[in-house]
């Protein structure tokens, strides 16, 4: 299967852009530059009727810049600080570039608790669904400024890349697309090991291929290769497909939604929705109710036929009748029930093999 062909038809894209992409290496401030060609690509993309949200990374190291520092601070509270800073500078330079091309962006920040909690998790797919469907593009982050366990679990969490994918499951994105300081996935790490060879895609990802993700990290960002793996296996969990390209040149976007082979590539999993199955089984229990009254009401039209006579002298025939009609309707039931029991046994069966993980139950729920 032509994988990349596949990624023209994506009606609803999740972009990700990590700190060193956005931040100029030698002055820890913003490269504007790129942050306008980011801005066109995505705004060109909506313009051509697709769903796009953006999930940047950035505000601790333009807070850092704001400040003065050379460096991003490691103390939690000087992070928190900078973070309150470099978010709303941040935001107010995407509002400026995105409104130069008649789109209007959305702030959206986003802590652990919003994902665990079920009622935040709900109201935080509505207000997507509803941004989405009044045109807007939404702009994620992590609310570092008062969440502590964002950044006090950098080392597991990554820069904004499994945020990325787990809203990518959430709003059920066609495609999530990670860009940062690395081409994609490769046999070793490319800076250490010159035969190193690039898988252009991947269709199954095994524990081998998890093994691989040892990169080091960027002194801008936080996320190395082993997040965007676990990026990868909960973003192809929940349907979306995924590609991991350089964002050294932003224009990279609308090449990889062309089908061009830039990036690493991961299929999506072809998956049962959950919700589906509990569809099914609805559907099952309504028909069996509706079977059950059918009967009757054909009983009772069938007796208002015959006369008092008639029905006196076939009693003994209604009788009999009336007991295969029960024989029958016991049938039916039983066959019903066999039926529902086989959904259940199937959905069982199927949650078993897929291992549910996190995109499919944000996809669910």
């Amino acid at each position: 299967m032509n994988y990349r062909e596949l990624l023209k038809d994506k009606k609803r894209v999740v972009i990700k852009v990590g700190s060193s992409s956005l931040i100029h290496k030698e002055t820890n401030k913003l490269d504007l530059r790129k942050l306008e060609v980011l801005v066109r690509e995505l705004s060109d993309l909506h313009n051509q009727g697709k769903d796009v949200v953006l999930v940047t990374s950035g505000a601790v190291a333009v807070g850092a810049s704001a400040f003065g520092m050379h460096e991003k601070p490691t103390e939690l509270k000087k992070k928190q600080a900078c973070s309150a800073v470099g978010q709303a500078r941040l935001m107010m330079i995407y509002q400026k570039l995105f409104s130069e091309y008649n789109q209007m962006a959305a702030q959206i920040l986003m802590t652990k608790n919003t994902m665990v909690n079920n009622l935040n998790r709900r109201n935080a797919r509505n207000t997507f669904e509803e941004l989405l469907e009044l045109g807007a593009i939404p702009v994620v982050n992590e609310n570092d400024s008062i969440s502590s366990y964002e950044l006090e679990m950098l080392e597991s969490f990554g820069d904004n890349d499994t945020l990325s994918a787990v809203i990518a499951g959430l709003i059920r994105a066609d495609l999530l697309i990670l860009l940062s300081d690395i081409d994609g996935l490769f046999t070793d790490d490319p800076n250490t090991n010159p035969d190193a060879e690039f898988i252009d895609t991947v269709e199954v990802l095994d524990e081998k291929l998890l093994s691989m993700g040892k990169g080091p990290k960027s002194k801008v960002g936080t996320g190395g290769m082993a997040t965007k793996l676990t990026a990868a296996e909960i973003a192809t969990a929940a349907g979306a497909d995924m590609v991991i390209a350089n964002g050294r040149d932003f224009h990279v976007i609308h090449k990889i939604m062309e089908g061009r082979k830039y990036g690493t590539l991961f299929a999506g999993k072809q998956i049962v929705d959950p919700c589906y199955l509990k569809e099914v089984q609805r559907k099952k229990r309504v028909s069996y109710k509706q079977s059950i009254m059918a009967k009757n009401i054909q009983k009772k039209n069938s007796s208002e036929k015959y006369g008092e006579e008639e029905i006196a002298r076939e009693k003994g025939v209604l009788k009999r009748e009336n007991s295969g009609m029960t024989a029958r309707s016991s049938c039916i039931w039983k066959e019903s029930a066999i039926s529902f029991v086989s959904t259940i046994s199937q959905a069982v069966d199927f949650c078993w093999h897929v291992k549910l993980n996190l995109g499919q139950i944000m996809r669910c729920l």
